[in-house]
């Protein structure tokens, strides 16, 4: 019984350490850069908050998850997108322009 007790506490502990692996992020940013060869976009992302309101946000890179995603875009776009992680690279799951 005891056995089990360790087992299942073990296979609760993986399973939640991959769902927070395969977690998506919902973001809004402006892209900074496109290399449609390359598949990736680096995109600032907005501040949230009052402080530094007005400074520039991280700018990072992603690899796109397909290619189609990056044929609407251009850099200077305010884009929403979500992000998730694969084999410790981050990765473009969804990006769609964002509202005026």
């Amino acid at each position: 019984m005891g056995t089990a007790r360790i087992l299942f506490a073990g296979a609760a502990a993986i399973s939640t350490l991959v769902s927070a692996a395969f977690a998506e992020d919902n973001l809004t940013g402006t892209i900074t850069k496109i290399n449609r060869l390359s598949n990736t976009v680096a995109i600032r992302q907005t501040q949230s908050g009052t402080v530094g309101e007005g400074g520039d946000g991280l700018v990072r890179e992603f690899k796109a998850k397909d290619t189609g995603m990056l044929e609407d875009v251009h850099a200077g776009d305010r884009v929403n997108y979500s992000t998730a992680e694969d084999n410790g690279a981050s990765m473009i799951t969804k990006l769609e322009k964002a509202n005026p």
